[in-house]
């Protein structure tokens, strides 16, 4: 009787060894999926931030850049003969 005994207490207790893989191979996804999300986070600030030097810096080829605005600026209408009262 005690052999039955001790193998029906080893099949009810807590299988350390097993806890302890399940708890790495969760921590090591856990820390590959956080590599993959600091990657790619990185990746498309770069992307953006060349995306948005390139749209603001001139093309030196473009024979309509004047060399201080990429846009034309247009003046403002301003009535001279308004009478202003006060």
């Amino acid at each position: 009787m005690p052999l039955f005994n001790s193998q029906h207490h080893n099949d009810r207790g807590i299988r350390w060894r097993g806890i302890a893989t399940t708890v790495v191979v969760e921590l090591l996804v856990l820390l590959a999926l956080t590599f993959a999300v600091v990657r790619y986070v990185e990746w498309s600030s770069d992307t953006a931030q060349a995306e948005f030097m390139s749209a603001t810096k001139p093309s030196a080829s473009d024979p309509s850049h004047s060399g201080e605005f990429s846009t034309p600026v247009r003046a403002l209408k301003v009535r001279a003969d308004c009478d202003r009262k006060g």
